[in-house]
Order: C-alpha cells, then sequence, then structure tokens
C-alpha cells in the first residue's frame, strides 16, 4: 500500500467471539450474521489485538488489516495524531444474555505487570436494548474495604456490597479501570474501551462448564486492581451540545476516548478535525459522504472514518441513534 494512498471509509469485518453468557440478540437486534450456537457474546468491530484482528470487507482495500493500515499509512489514518503503533480502541457490541463474571481491569501501569503487550482498561457502555428488570453492578458501595471484599467472595452477601443499578436504553454508564463491575442478563450495549483484553475475575457466581469445571478466578490480582476509593458508579448525566447542524450530546470524554451521540432524522455534519473517527449505528440507516468516498451506514454497523476523510456529512434515511467515538 502506498503511503500516497488515499482513505475511504472503511468497513471491517466483526470479529465474532461465543462465551457462555452470549446469545442470539446480536443477530436479532444489530443484524450480525451468526452461526446456529446460542452464545454469541461479542462482536468485536474495530480491534488490533492478540486475539482479533480486524481486516477491510469492501472495495479496493478489502482483505487488508487494521495493524496494516497503521504501518502503511499512518498519516492518512491519524493525521495530527499519528504516531500509535496499535490502533487505541477496541469498539465492541456485547449481549449478555446471562450474568457476566464479576470483574476488574487494570489501568496502564499495572497492565505491564501483568502482560508486557497488555493495556489498561477503561471502558464505557452505551445500552442499546435493556429488558425490563435488568440491572448491573457498576462500582462497590461506599466504604467497602478489601478485607470485605474478600471476605465476602464465595459467599451470600456479595452482592450487598455491590452497587446495584437498573438500566434502559440509552444510559451511558463510564467505567475506570479498577471499579469493580458485571453486566446482568437481558443487555446489549455498545462498548468503547482501550485495546486491552486484560480482564481478572472476582468470580464467576459458581458456574462451571460443561465438563463441570469453573473458568480461573484471580482474586489477589483483582483486589490489586481494585480502586477501593472510587465507590459506587452511576449512569453519566450527558451534555447537551449544538453546531449548525443540529443538537447532540456528549456522553464520555476521558483521556482515552471521547463519545457522542447524535439522534436525527435530518441531514448534520461531523467535522473531522485532521484525526480519526469511528462511527457506530445503534439504530437506524444512513448515507455517510465523505471528501474520499461514501457509505451506507446501517443498525449494529461500525464504519471507520479516516483522518484524511473531510466534509463528513450523514444523509438519514430514517431516524438515525449514532455514537461517534474519537481520541481526544
Amino acid at each position: 500500500m502506498s503511503p500516497q494512498t488515499t482513505l475511504p471509509p472503511l468497513i471491517f469485518q466483526p470479529v465474532l467471539r461465543r462465551i457462555r453468557w452470549g446469545g442470539r440478540k446480536l443477530q436479532t437486534l444489530l443484524g450480525k450474521a451468526l452461526g446456529p450456537e446460542s452464545d454469541y457474546a461479542e462482536s468485536w468491530e474495530l480491534a488490533d489485538h492478540a486475539e482479533g484482528i480486524s481486516c477491510i470487507t469492501e472495495g479496493g482495500l478489502a482483505g487488508v488489516t487494521l495493524p496494516e493500515l497503521i504501518r502503511s499509512v499512518p498519516e492518512q489514518l491519524f493525521g495530527r495524531q499519528a504516531g500509535f503503533s496499535q490502533f487505541p480502541l477496541l469498539i465492541k457490541f456485547l449481549d449478555a444474555n446471562d450474568w457476566l463474571s464479576l470483574q476488574v481491569h487494570p489501568n496502564d501501569q499495572q497492565a505491564k505487570t501483568y502482560n508486557i503487550r497488555e493495556n489498561g482498561k477503561t471502558e464505557s457502555w452505551v445500552i442499546v436494548h435493556a429488558e425490563p428488570g435488568s440491572r448491573i453492578a457498576a462500582g462497590l458501595k461506599s466504604g467497602v474495604t478489601a478485607l470485605q471484599l474478600r471476605d465476602a467472595l464465595g459467599g451470600c452477601d456479595l452482592e450487598d456490597l455491590l452497587h446495584m443499578i437498573p438500566v434502559t436504553a440509552g444510559d451511558c454508564i463510564f467505567v475506570p479501570a479498577g471499579t469493580v463491575h458485571a453486566l446482568g442478563p437481558g443487555i446489549v450495549l455498545a462498548e468503547i474501551q482501550q485495546q486491552s483484553n486484560l480482564t481478572f475475575r472476582l468470580s464467576d457466581w459458581g458456574r462451571v462448564d460443561s465438563n463441570g469445571l469453573p473458568r480461573p478466578i484471580h482474586v489477589q490480582e483483582s483486589l490489586d486492581c481494585t480502586d477501593f476509593l472510587r465507590g459506587p458508579v452511576d449512569p453519566v448525566i450527558p451534555v447537551s451540545l449544538c453546531d449548525n447542524d443540529h443538537a447532540f450530546e456528549e456522553l464520555v470524554r476521558c483521556s482515552y476516548f471521547v463519545i457522542r451521540r447524535h439522534e436525527s432524522v435530518n441531514p448534520f455534519g461531523i467535522p473531522s478535525d485532521n484525526r480519526f473517527r469511528i462511527l457506530m449505528s445503534l439504530n437506524g440507516r444512513a448515507r455517510v459522504e465523505t471528501s474520499t468516498g461514501n457509505v451506507s451506514l446501517v443498525t449494529g454497523q461500525t464504519v471507520l472514518l479516516p483522518a484524511c476523510c473531510e466534509g463528513i456529512r450523514l444523509i438519514p434515511e430514517d431516524r438515525l441513534t449514532v455514537l461517534e467515538v474519537s481520541c481526544p
């Protein structure tokens, strides 16, 4: 690939992952092409990780991987943020058909002590669908100590230490590294996170696999990585913004990513600002027009707009709800 290559909007093949807590809603709600199994848990939309690599599916660059783009045309891809040796974000859709394990992720410094090739994992969830009564564990109750948490593991009083909250479609939860958390059943969400898959399990709720064996539990690592000063985590309060075209919301702004939500039936623009943008359609269809090419965006699809794409404009075909993700 020539360094002078002009990149159009890019669509990648999802990396589908089957895990015991998954279901079928990645297909029924988001249109993913699944196999016959009933445990599809994650769709990695943009990944540059040892456990999953994204590959372009359409156009003249079909077959090119995300790492190859970074090596060959970093300026076209990243613009003024060129310098990344790895794509900085891992973008997913999740189907929680059962409780996920109670878990915690390390920060950047801690991650390197466990795996030199890994990053910390700060993440955000935007709820796409939640069945009535759906709940998540988001942080510990105020004042919970490491000793209390250790003593409660394996006991019936573990839930008493967790900040359990109901969620509905549209909620956004920001989960910094070091936050104890778990997703409950009946939830489909978009997840924006650092490029990392380093997870430590505090508890898997006593479950075993088809062979009668439990998944590994990482009690000491989890306790070491938990921020016991954080306390409860509640859904974010969106910040209302507007430009010349329309009003929109900023959901999260942190050191690793910025998430904005656009809802519209009318055409609107998104500034390129010489940096890449990621669009995730949570609902609806749109035509995405840019200076380097056009692409259709449908429910459950993710498009990467390289930094060289200018004049970005979305033309909804119906009511559109789309997340715009970037690096600050």
